[in-house]
C-alpha cells in the first residue's frame, strides 16, 4: 500500500505524517475513542510500538527498526483499508482512565454514563455507600459494570447481556480487574431472566440506533454487532421494555439511569406523561435520563 523507502520514514514523526496524511485521504471516521487524525494517528504509532500514551513528544524522533516500521505500517494500512476501529486494531478501549479488553463481539466502549459515574451520580445519590445492589443492563464489554464497582464500594452488580460473546469478554474484564465477587453476568434478554431482583441502582446503555441510522452507518460501525446497536424504527424497542418493566426490579427509593442517543424528542413523545430528568454531560443534557421508581409509567 505504501511505497516509501527506509530512507523515507525513519522516524516516529515520519510515521505520525504519513498515517495522518493516509487517514485524511481515506476520509475516515473517528466515533470510538480519538477524536481527529492526529489523535488516532498517534495513539496507534504508540500502541503498535508499546511506549506510554501519553508521552508522544519525546519519541518523535526516535528511529524505528525495520520490524517496527513494518508493524506501524500494517497497522495504518488496516485502519485505512479495512476501516477497521483502533479498538479492535489493539483489542483495547478506555472510558476515563480505565482501559478494557475489547473485540467484536462488543461494541466499542462509549457511555455518557461513564462521565456521570465520576461523581457517583451526585446529587442525585447523596449517599454512596448506602447502594448495596446495583444492575447494568446491556452490559457488553462489562465497562460500566466494572465502573460501577469502584464508585459503590459496597455495592454487589449484576451485569447482564443478551449476547454469549459479550458476556465472554466481560468476564475477561471482570477477572482482570479482580472483580469477580462482586459482579455476577447473567445471560438475560433485558429483565428476562431477573425475576425477583431488585436494585438500589440501574443503569443501562441500550441499544438505541433507529432504522434510518443504521440504514446510513459509517464503515467503521459495521464491525460492530448490529444486537448492540439497532432498536427498531425509532431506536426505542429497547428503551420502552426498560421502562416499562424496570419498577419491578428497583427498591422503593431506586433509581434508573438510561443513555438513549439522539432519541430524546421521540422518548417525550412516547411518554408524555413521565418526568424525564435529563443530565448534563459533556455533549449537552439530550442523551440520558434519570428516573426515580415512583416516576416510571404505571407505578403505583
Amino acid at each position: 500500500m505504501f511505497l516509501q523507502t527506509q530512507s523515507q520514514l525513519t522516524t516516529i514523526r515520519d510515521m505520525l505524517r504519513l498515517s495522518i496524511t493516509q487517514f485524511n485521504k481515506a476520509n475516515l471516521f473517528y466515533g470510538h475513542g480519538s477524536a481527529t487524525a492526529y489523535d488516532e494517528a498517534a495513539y496507534l504509532i504508540l500502541k503498535t510500538l508499546h511506549l506510554p500514551l501519553d508521552q508522544l513528544e519525546p519519541f518523535l524522533d526516535a528511529h524505528l527498526t525495520d520490524d517496527e516500521r513494518q508493524q506501524v505500517l500494517d497497522m495504518i494500512a488496516r485502519r485505512v483499508t479495512d476501516r477497521i476501529p483502533a479498538a479492535y486494531l489493539t483489542y483495547e478501549a478506555w472510558l476515563g482512565d480505565y482501559s478494557f479488553y475489547v473485540d467484536e463481539r462488543v461494541i466499542v466502549p462509549r457511555s455518557f454514563i461513564a462521565e456521570l459515574l465520576q461523581d457517583q451520580l451526585s446529587p442525585w445519590i447523596t449517599e454512596p455507600e448506602h447502594i448495596s445492589s446495583a444492575l447494568d443492563l446491556c452490559t457488553g464489554s462489562g465497562c460500566l459494570a466494572i465502573l460501577l464497582a469502584h464508585c459503590f464500594e459496597y455495592a454487589h452488580i449484576d451485569a447482564v447481556d443478551l449476547s454469549e460473546g459479550a458476556l465472554e469478554v466481560a468476564n475477561k474484564n471482570v477477572a482482570d480487574y479482580h472483580l469477580a465477587d462482586r459482579i455476577d453476568l447473567i445471560r438475560s434478554d433485558l429483565f428476562n431472566q431477573l425475576t425477583g431482583r431488585r436494585y438500589d441502582l440501574i443503569i443501562s446503555n441500550p441499544p438505541y440506533v433507529n432504522a434510518a441510522s443504521m440504514a446510513n452507518l459509517p464503515d467503521e460501525y459495521l464491525h460492530e454487532p448490529d444486537l448492540a446497536l439497532a432498536s427498531g424504527e425509532d431506536g426505542l424497542d429497547a428503551t420502552h421494555v426498560i421502562l416499562q418493566q424496570a419498577a419491578q426490579h428497583l427498591t422503593d427509593e431506586g433509581i434508573l439511569v438510561v443513555e438513549i442517543g439522539h432519541n430524546r424528542e421521540a422518548l417525550e413523545q412516547a411518554f408524555p406523561q413521565t418526568p424525564f430528568t435529563w443530565l448534563d454531560t459533556s455533549a449537552g443534557d439530550q442523551f440520558v435520563f434519570l428516573l426515580r421508581r415512583n416516576q416510571l409509567p404505571d407505578v403505583k
